[in-house]
């Protein structure tokens, strides 16, 4: 068993099962993974103290997140080596030869995503297809489906209905077999049952009209939920934010973040407010988005610091 490099910690107790998964879904049936810890949140630091953004891995270094991705068995027992404290894998979506497109769909907080779906199809006219399913720690399921050719998938949160958020291009799903804080997430429907089947043309053509409409519209959060307007240097920095592109959303809100606090004429926790907002409502989890922006204004309380000293 490979065991992490001279000078790192000893694996913790759950990264021999978690290697063991991720290896698995890498060899068997092609998906690129990477580590996760048991937060459900990249397992290996960032190759770079702050984000950064323009590098998705070109350095060299693994700390890219989703984009340390592989399904190269070497490069995932390396990636593993890397991060004895992972407790499970996080899979890659929209990246061949799946193309994964995935439906979270969550069953807490008196939110029942799988209701939701069903609701959607009847009123859309659609039927939910039979496909691989992974339950999850919470007690809702992921769906997993195949994006049509070409298409680009967005990450969203509630865009669809409530309890209903996508995983497309440059996300990734917590892959069965992974422990997350709350419990283990297993399939519950497997490959040798069914294939992943096609995305329905309904769920891809509603998400591109609610995403269009997202677009020209900056206070619009979730089906329902409107925030006021944010007013002067804020509102470029949400918008800076909501046009992000499929894999610069961290490094987006944390680079608006930053400029955000280190600024005297917004309001931090206005800033703090309308920038997690937009970061949600396009894709981003909201407990990771928060940390972002912690990690924003410890890096800009750093800069006024210095600056006054």
């Amino acid at each position: 068993m490979t065991q992490p490099r001279p000078g790192d910690q000893r694996p913790g107790p759950f990264w021999a099962a978690a290697r063991a998964h991720a290896l698995s879904a890498a060899t068997l049936l092609g998906l690129a993974v990477f580590p996760l810890s048991r937060s459900k949140l990249p397992a290996i630091t960032s190759a770079h103290p702050e984000p950064s953004a323009t590098c998705t891995g070109q350095c060299g270094v693994p700390g890219h997140g989703v984009h340390d991705a592989t399904a190269d068995p070497a490069r995932v027992r390396e990636l593993f080596a890397a991060s004895p404290w992972a407790a499970g894998y996080g899979i890659a979506c929209g990246t061949a030869p799946h193309h994964l497109f995935g439906l979270d769909l969550d069953r807490k907080n008196g939110v029942d995503g799988v209701a939701a779906l069903r609701a959607l199809a009847a009123g859309h006219g659609f039927e939910v297809p039979r496909t691989v399913m992974v339950a999850t720690q919470s007690g809702g399921w992921h769906l997993w489906l195949k994006a049509p050719d070409g298409a680009k998938i967005p990450n969203t949160a509630g865009l669809l209905a409530p309890g209903i958020d996508t995983r497309g291009w440059g996300g990734y799903l917590v892959g069965p077999g992974s422990l997350g804080p709350k419990g283990r997430y297993r399939f519950a429907r497997t490959f040798s049952q069914c294939a992943i089947a096609e995305a329905p043309t309904a769920i891809t053509d509603l998400l591109t009209a609610r995403q269009a409409a997202v677009q020209d519209s900056p206070g619009l959060v979730g089906p329902a939920r409107r925030l006021g307007r944010p007013d002067g240097r804020l509102e470029p920095l949400v918008r800076f934010v909501l046009d992000c592109g499929p894999n610069d959303l961290n490094n987006r809100l944390y680079w608006a973040a930053r400029k955000a606090f280190e600024s005297d004429d917004i309001d931090p926790d206005a800033a703090t407010a309308e920038l997690l907002a937009a970061a949600v409502q396009r894709g981003h989890p909201e407990t990771p988005a928060r940390r972002t922006i912690a990690s924003a204004a410890k890096g800009a309380a750093r800069t006024r610091k210095e600056a006054a000293s």
